[in-house]
């Protein structure tokens, strides 16, 4: 394993990070804030509470995973893309660096500033609620493979899009609504019979599911199938990146 060369990867893409902290910090703070305002007290004052839990707390595990996951498509994508847009990337493919390596670097710092906006996010949650967390670990670890999968997902969709907006596209069209309608900010029970069903085919219900689970120690859906969801997109996210490095899709033209 050629670890110079991961953490000069990983290295470059973190300190891109932190010269760009007003954005990438300040941002989501802000925005989690007015989520606050908005739905914790204007809403949260006419709902008691969704499964025994207050609804201003009962809404920090969806807007931290709503977060994670834009954050983690966004910098994995970026972080891949600008190489391809630069030219750059012909330098890392001809240089002593396997794929793996390459992944490693560009999918550990995307993963890594995700988990830093989202420890963030949720010290600024706790100046709002009075926070608690039933199951510390599984919630650190919940927080650690979604990063990670999200984070391949990105770098995924990073490989594939010929153009700035099309960076844009998949989180915007897809992967946000799937996020608001996944369960962040209701329980899937509170919904009828029918939609209920139907917000069992989003992936993100899950996600939102197993995470609020370590902290409330309720669910949407069993703690078990959040894992083994969580864990196939992660193994079809792999067979992709396998797939574009075996065959050079989009890193060769």
């Amino acid at each position: 394993m050629n670890w110079p060369a991961i953490r000069a990867i990983y290295g470059f893409e973190m300190s891109r990070f932190w010269r760009t902290a007003m954005q990438s910090i300040l941002a989501p703070v802000i925005s989690t804030s007015l989520y606050f305002v908005v739905f914790g007290a204007a809403i949260g004052s006419r709902v008691s509470a969704v499964d025994g839990v207050p609804y201003g707390l009962f809404i920090v595990p969806g807007l931290i995973m709503l977060s994670l996951l834009t954050q983690s498509i966004a910098n994995a994508s970026f972080g891949i893309y600008f190489p391809r847009f630069s030219g750059t990337i012909y330098e890392i493919l001809s240089a002593p660096i396997s794929p793996v390596e390459v992944v490693l670097g560009y999918v550990g710092a995307a993963a890594s500033k995700s988990i830093v906006i989202g420890l963030i996010i949720l010290a600024t949650a706790a100046l709002f609620v009075p926070l608690r967390i039933e199951h510390p670990v599984w919630m650190l670890g919940f927080l650690l493979l979604t990063a990670v999968t999200f984070s391949l997902f990105g770098f995924v969709i990073g490989l594939w899009a010929d153009g700035f907006e099309k960076l844009q596209l998949v989180p915007l069209l897809i992967v946000t609504p799937l996020t608001f309608l996944g369960g962040s900010f209701y329980a899937i029970e509170m919904l009828p019979p029918f939609w209920r069903a139907v917000s069992l085919l989003n992936p993100v219900v899950y996600l939102i599911s197993g995470f609020r689970w370590a902290f409330f120690g309720t669910a949407d859906v069993g703690i078990g199938v959040s894992l083994a969801m969580t864990g196939l997109f992660l193994a079809v996210c792999l067979g992709l990146v396998t797939y574009i490095f075996r065959t050079g899709y989009r890193l060769k033209s």
